[in-house]
């Protein structure tokens, strides 16, 4: 029997350190093989260009797919999804996949599954049914990509809950569980000594990670609210805290986040270090810290990472402003608004609370079931490749009963 032809589509740093368990259980699954398109912001030298962190991670790529974004509106993410869509749609009639893998909730995954859809590839959705009520686009964008897909593969049994609402058939949703956990189970990211080697960093000190990126329904705002952070984190390193800064996603307003890093980084301030992209051996080896009650540890910022990995980690979060509202968390996280002094007391909090950090290394982690990557490949190798797949069909009829039918 000749093997499944899986294509599996990747457009930034943060999705594809979360698809490697699913690209890594395909690979390795005796009845599936993989076809490897990366594009978005891996091409980008503005915003890292991951490319080789891929093949370094010994991968081969099939196909490179540029999609213009200059990201700076939301015109040019319209016009990076239409653009998108033709370029993916091009590899995929180059490939010929039996199925189509697609991450998340990015514009440039919603051009992905319009080009599979469309192209009648069977489509698999990962992290459908999640929530982010905050003023991004992620919703929306989720939401259709789940619409579109075929099966789905989600996080947490919340998740499944609201994809079968949305009227999907049972037998198409599968809740898998956080793929990243596969790996942070593993233990496959950099230890102390390599931290330390390669990050300069003083482990005796407080240490805190920060990421932010911009609101897309608010991108014009995205420097207002990004300066509370750096003035909080310029209060922290002059009081001897250690931040690493890294850039944010190529979304609209991301580049004029990623200028305002650079004159910061500029500054040469102490205590502080401005990374494109750490990758996820480096970026986990830092949250890994956390998990021994000696180092103080926290991450900050509005990345979906401090809700869904951290828990993993046992380290405490700040999550700043709306970004994230909504999205399912455990205890480990605090809440700042844009607000220098409110960002910082809750740093503080993350980093000096004693019993706070004590609910942090006992709070139950509400990603956790372990398995995604293997899980997912199965369902891939074992679902029937017939007209059913394809044809979607609404579960919910409609009907009145006293009044709407809710």
């Amino acid at each position: 029997m000749s093997k499944r032809v899986i294509a599996v589509f990747t457009g930034n740093r943060a999705e594809y350190g979360l698809q490697f368990p699913i690209l890594r259980a395909i690979d390795r699954h005796p009845d599936l093989d993989y076809r490897l398109i990366v594009s978005g912001a891996h091409l980008d030298s503005n915003f890292g260009r991951t490319l080789e962190e891929i093949r370094n991670d010994g991968f081969c790529v099939h196909a490179e797919v540029k999609i213009e974004m200059d990201a700076e509106s939301l015109f040019s993410t319209a016009q990076a999804i239409g653009s998108g869509v033709i370029e993916i749609s091009k590899a995929l009639a180059d490939i010929r996949p039996d199925m189509m893998v697609v991450y998340a909730d990015r514009f440039e995954g919603l051009a992905a599954v319009i080009a599979s859809s469309q192209m009648n590839i069977p489509t698999a959705h990962v992290e459908g049914g999640d929530l982010t009520e905050g003023g991004a686009l992620d919703d929306s964008v989720r939401h259709a990509m789940t619409k579109l897909a075929h099966l789905h593969f989600t996080t947490n049994q919340q998740a499944s809950n609201r994809i079968l609402a949305m009227g999907e058939e049972a037998w198409r949703v599968h809740t898998v569980g956080f793929p990243a956990i596969d790996l942070i189970s593993e233990g496959r990211f950099a230890g102390p000594e390599e931290i330390v080697q390669r990050l300069g960093l003083d482990l005796t000190r407080p240490v805190v990670l920060f990421t932010q990126h911009s609101v897309t329904t608010e991108f014009d705002q995205a420097v207002n609210q990004l300066q509370p952070s750096l003035d909080a984190i310029e209060q922290l390193a002059a009081a001897g805290v250690q931040v690493i800064l890294t850039y944010p996603n190529n979304d609209a307003g991301g580049r004029q986040i990623a200028e305002h890093l650079e004159s910061f980084a500029a500054r040469n301030l102490p205590n502080t270090q401005v990374h494109r992209s750490l990758g996820r051996h480096l970026y986990h080896g830092v949250l890994a810290l956390a998990k021994d009650p000696e180092r103080r540890v926290t991450c900050m910022g509005n990345s979906s990472s401090g809700l869904k990995e951290t828990p993993a980690f046992n380290c405490p979060t700040v999550n700043i402003g709306s970004r994230q509202q909504g999205r399912l968390r455990g205890a480990n996280v605090v809440d700042a608004d844009y607000n220098t002094a409110d960002i910082v007391r809750a740093t503080h909090q993350c980093l000096y609370d004693i019993a706070f950090r004590d609910l942090c290394r006992n709070a139950e982690n509400p990603y956790w079931l372990g398995d995604a990557g293997p899980k997912v490949a199965q369902v891939l190798a074992d679902v029937a490749l017939d007209t059913n797949l394809i044809r979607k069909r609404m579960t919910l009829r409609g009907e009145m009963r006293d009044g709407w039918f809710r």
